[in-house]
């Protein structure tokens, strides 16, 4: 680890000027006080409490390429990728690598949306933007939030003003392509300010057989009576590592759905934190994880209660096969006065083979008296009696294990509140309990089958 942080150390030093040179005034202002902090904290280790099941030193040993010299990307993903999820009709957006991909087709939004890349928009409006860029970031304890800042030239930016309700969800797809093992440091910023209301869905694919290490950062701010739907597809392959830390500024009586979903990937690491920083906000966080052969998936969830009356609901759940390794860590903080909270976490997981592992810490930090808070964790096998129901009414014992890890999901999938969605994600993970990584739609990318 030290080796892989002492490579990226000297190749920022060597290449800061190239790192920098097509990009805003906005994002490079914020470039080396990352990069001091980053020689502070450096990337996580084992050692960490928080990373403790989470060993990134194998997949941080590769030597990935770094596109600092913003070589475009030869692919048009118009051409690879039509999202035609019956019924969902989305502003759809692409991101390559960590480059947004520009089309000069109109996209037609409201007056004051802002949609597309966030080193132009930063460039164009920094009065606006420089109010958020890297403001939840820069407290981060988190070496990979750091190293991202460090290396960030691009990303997407979605920007709601106040009082405008986006009618259709903006779709957001992140490509990973390339011809040699790449590194990409995404950054997403998503705004939604007072009174308004937003869907967001992002959905990750690959188009390469090269190793991948995608890290990302989004920062997310929920205005005053703003709401925002935040949906996060993960349909990777094995050769992919994605640590995604995302980070969220709740104003009061703002509403808050993230929803996601990972089919499948080789080691996925994905935090989030949140903090309410308005009383009367309330959040639904909710996630379901299929792992088999040897992924991991780590989920880690931190809620900071930090004034009265806010709501949070916490609903994780994996199903794993063959060696797989799952790992839940759930802390919700209530802090001192933060009177007439509602907390509520709940993780459950099956493991469908002796080699399956799961690892789960919930956990509650209450320093408040007047609160309804609850948290708890199980992790078990299939029911033999269910399983024995099923085989006695003549169905087949593998079609009565599906059955049963279709209905385990299904809580998690009803939380998604677009329907097209919903009824897209149940078909997928029904093909993914099948052995099958069924396209998502209209894809015709070689590696969807």
């Amino acid at each position: 680890m030290m080796q892989a942080e002492e490579a990226y150390i000297n190749l920022y030093k060597q290449h800061a000027k190239s790192v920098s040179k097509s990009c805003s005034d906005l994002l490079n202002s914020k470039r080396q006080a990352a990069f001091e902090k980053f020689q502070t904290l450096g990337f996580p280790k084992n050692t960490h409490e928080e990373y403790r099941h989470c060993d990134l030193r194998k997949v941080l040993s590769i030597d990935y390429g770094l596109n600092i010299n913003r070589v475009r990307i030869p692919i048009n993903p118009h051409d690879v990728f039509s999202c035609d999820v019956p019924n969902l009709s989305t502003k759809l957006f692409f991101v390559v690598n960590d480059q947004f991909y520009k089309n000069d087709k109109p996209i037609g939004l409201p007056e004051g949306v802002l949609c597309g890349s966030l080193n132009d928009l930063t460039e164009t409006h920094v009065r606006l933007l420089e109010q958020y860029y890297n403001k939840l970031s820069e407290k981060s304890p988190d070496g990979m939030v750091s190293f991202n800042t460090t290396f960030a030239q691009d990303g997407f930016v979605l920007y709601v003003p106040a009082g405008v309700v986006l009618e259709k969800p903006i779709q957001l797809i992140q490509v990973l392509h390339g011809t040699v093992d790449m590194m990409a440091n995404r950054r997403l910023l998503i705004i939604v300010e007072e009174g308004a209301k937003a869907q967001f869905l992002v959905c990750d694919h690959t188009l390469s057989s090269k190793h991948f290490f995608s890290n990302q950062v989004t920062e997310i701010f929920v205005g005053k009576n703003a709401s925002l739907e935040y949906y996060d597809l993960e349909m990777d392959q094995p050769n992919i590592t994605r640590v995604s830390n995302t980070l969220v500024s709740q104003a009061a009586s703002s509403h808050l759905l993230i929803n996601g979903v990972t089919l499948q990937n080789g080691l996925s690491r994905n935090n989030i934190n949140l903090c309410f920083e308005g009383e009367g906000a309330s959040a639904n966080l909710s996630g379901i994880a299929l792992g088999n052969g040897n992924q991991l998936i780590d989920n880690h969830i931190f809620v900071d209660h930090a004034v009265p009356g806010c709501t949070s609901q916490e609903l994780y759940k994996y199903v794993l096969d063959d060696s797989a390794k799952g790992v839940f860590g759930g802390r919700i903080l209530v802090q001192k006065g933060a009177q007439k909270t509602s907390a509520y976490q709940s993780n459950k997981n099956l493991c469908f083979t002796k080699d399956a592992k799961m690892f789960a810490k919930p956990q509650l930090e209450i320093y408040a008296d007047d609160v309804k808070c609850s948290h708890g964790s199980a992790t078990g096998q299939i029911d033999e009696k269910a399983l024995f129901y099923m085989r006695s009414r003549g169905i087949s014992e593998s079609e009565a294990r599906l059955l049963l890890k279709f209905a385990f999901t299904a809580d998690v999938l009803d939380n998604i509140r677009l329907e097209p969605l919903k009824d897209r994600m149940r078909m997928l993970v029904e093909k993914r309990f099948r052995g099958e990584l069924a396209k998502c739609a209209g894809c015709s990318a070689a590696n969807c089958k």
